[in-house]
This record gives C-alpha cells, structure tokens and sequence, in this order.
C-alpha cells in the first residue's frame, strides 16, 4: 500500500502579485502546500466553503475587503485556521485589532524568510495541542497549561490571566510558555532569543547583540499584562544573564488538563 505524504496548506491573500508568487514559491520549496488569492473576496469563497487550510498570510491593505475584513468574516463564520497578517503596517494598533479579532502574529513584510517560516513551523508543528493521556479528556477538552493566575490555551495560541485575555503574538506566546514551564529558574536571554529566531542564529552587534531584541520582546510582554494587571509582576530580570518566571508562594502547575 502506498501512503501519500500530506503537507500543511498555507492560504497567502495580497493583492501583490510578485510578493505573493515569491513567498508561494519559497514555501513550497521548504515543503508547504501552497495556495494563493489576489483578494479578499476570492480567500472567503475558498476558506468559507469548508476548504481546509492549516495557517493563512493574509495582507492588510487591499482593494475591496481589506485584511481586517476577512479576518472578522472568518471568525465570524466560527473558522478558527491560524492567520498570521504580513503588512508593511507598523503602529501598534493596527497588531492590537489584528489580535483582538483573533490573529495569532503581526510581522512587517520586510522580515526575512526565515522569521515567517519560524512563526509557520510553531503553528503547523510545534503549537498543535499536547494531549493529555489517551489524547482529551472525556469530554473532548482540548489541552492546555496553568500556572497560578496564568492559563494558556495551547490549541489557540491564547494567554489569559484571572481570567482576562492577553492579545499576545505567537512569539510572546511562545516565550510566556518557555518562561512560565521554567517558573523558579533562570532562563538565558540566549535561550529567549532561540525561541523567536531558531536555535544558534546569530544577529546584532557581537557574540551578545541579541540581547537587545530579547529585551524588546519581554518589555512589550509585560505591558500587555500589565494592561490587565497593572501590578503584574511575575517575569523577572537575571541581570546579565536572562530572566524568570515568579511564582507568589503555594502556587503550582496543574499541567495538561482538558479544557472541557
């Protein structure tokens, strides 16, 4: 019997025909199915007739229905697939609705390949949901984490704390689970870093030029739950070494659990 390989289908939408086709062919050599769409109108026709999709690229600004548009639609229409806006829209609040609406990542257009294929892996293969023994729970729950205050939902990319969502990127995501499974240690600003840009890639200024980026990312991490919590103070700093998750005294981790 022969068994086909599957691989994850990624849905691009922009209205640049040359952005489009070069990232369409640099996917599918890194092995993405690759699907693509010059407007929002024609995604919604494909993604809304049950056609599947394990992560989407969607532009903001485009003729028609613009990037937010779509996104609204989608959720609307109870469609949860990963959407990753690439944009050359940088200010905050353009991420903020992004986020709010369900996005999981804001990345400028100009990032290199490597960053995008970094935030596709995290959700094609290592953000999938950890199953609890014999995969949920009796009720179908999907899987999760918390920790005191903190709970985070594996199967949406989500962060919440006391119960008050927090519009997290994939990449502050990932780095609050890193931080939050390693409470009490002390986590290197070296191993940070390789969460967001691959183990052993190398940038800025000298062997420590990471450092910066690193610092740039706990910052906007903190004021994000500080929105919430303005006393929140549970990451850390190591000064010249990394960080650390704090815990208030008698909190543990449940763990893997069924959502329910």
């Amino acid at each position: 019997m022969v068994i086909e390989a599957t691989y994850p289908r990624v849905v691009i939408v922009d209205d640049d025909d040359l952005f489009r086709e070069s990232l369409g062919l640099n996917l599918a050599e890194e092995g993405y199915e690759v699907v693509d769409f010059p407007s929002g109108d024609s995604a919604l026709n494909y993604l809304l007739n049950e056609e599947a999709a394990d992560a989407i690229l969607l532009d903001w600004r485009m003729p028609g229905l613009d990037g937010l548009a779509v996104l609204r639609r989608l959720r609307e229409a109870r469609l949860e697939t990963p959407v990753i806006f690439l944009t050359m829209l940088s200010d905050e609040i353009y991420e903020e609705a992004a986020l709010k609406w369900g996005a999981v990542d804001f990345i400028d257009k100009s990032r290199r390949l490597p960053i995008i294929l970094q935030r596709l892996k995290i959700i094609t293969e290592g953000a999938k949901p950890t199953a609890v023994p014999g995969g949920t729970d009796a009720d179908g729950g999907a899987a999760g984490f918390k920790r005191g205050p903190l709970e985070l939902r594996d199967d949406i990319n989500r962060a919440f704390w006391n119960d008050h969502q927090i519009d997290l990127t994939l990449t502050e995501f990932a780095i609050v689970r890193f931080l939050a499974t390693q409470a009490g240690g002390d986590v290197s600003y070296r191993q940070i870093y390789d969460i967001v840009h691959g183990k052993d890639f190398v940038a800025g200024y000298g062997t420590d030029g990471f450092r910066a980026n690193v610092r740039s990312f706990i910052k906007r991490i903190r004021k994000k739950f500080r929105d919430v919590d303005d006393g929140f103070d549970r990451i850390e700093n190591y000064p010249g070494f990394g960080y650390r998750w704090r815990d208030e005294e008698g909190e543990t981790t449940s763990g893997v659990y069924g959502a329910g």
